[in-house]
């Protein structure tokens, strides 16, 4: 019985933890703040190679899936970015935790709705360095990048740890952050009266970036 009861446990432990907001750095968010001037040679983002990975999160469960960047660039000066932006296609929103009917479709169409990123009226969004920091003696990161983030019809700068790559003809660069989506203006279900019901307002964003020199 004792067995049984610990075993129960663990399972209720890893379904627990499961069900939480992945551990990764909290995005510092600021005021929107003026972009970095572009200088020296010039990068296009690969949109085949680069994404942003997204995740939501309930008690009792969570989400995940992609959105296609259209277009973007980097400026790279002195062996550092000094400046990039690239764009978000929000219809091109992709779950890839549930399957096709059975439930795919009502998440994807919600979560592109007013409820959410409002995909009609805002089908794109928006990142735009204003600044990159480097980091020292840190295994996980090598800047601190800074921007400004357009969801909707809000821009916040937000602030986070990223590991880049430079070469003479590419760049890559990859982070793994939360956001509280309540700073974009999107509210819904994150009320803790719903119970398991409830949204979290973080939300995790993974970026991977590559870049080819022009």
């Amino acid at each position: 019985m004792k067995k049984a009861f610990l075993f129960a446990a663990a399972i209720a432990a890893i379904a627990t933890a499961c069900n939480t907001t992945p551990e990764a750095a909290e995005a510092t968010t600021a005021e929107k703040q003026e972009a970095a001037a572009a200088a020296g040679a010039s990068f296009a983002i690969d949109t085949t190679a680069s994404a942003v990975e997204w995740l939501g999160s309930k008690p009792v469960g969570q989400h995940n899936g992609t959105f296609k960047i259209t277009n973007g660039n980097f400026s790279i000066a002195d062996g550092n970015i000094a400046a990039g932006n690239f764009t978000i296609d929000i219809n091109s929103l992709n779950n890839h935790d549930l399957k096709a009917g059975e439930g795919k479709e009502k998440l994807e169409g919600h979560l592109k709705s007013a409820d959410f990123f409002d995909a009609a009226k805002y089908p794109t969004a928006k990142f735009e360095i204003t600044g990159v920091e480097p980091i020292a003696n840190d295994s996980s990161a090598t800047h601190k990048i800074s921007g400004n983030l357009t969801l909707k019809d809000s821009t916040k700068n937000v602030s986070f740890p990223a590991k880049v790559a430079i070469a003479d003809n590419k760049v890559s660069a990859t982070a793994s952050f939360n956001i509280d989506r309540t700073q974009w203006g999107m509210f819904y279900g994150n009320d803790k009266s719903l119970g398991d019901k409830m949204i979290r307002p973080e939300v995790n964003i993974k970026l991977n970036i590559n870049a080819n020199k022009l």
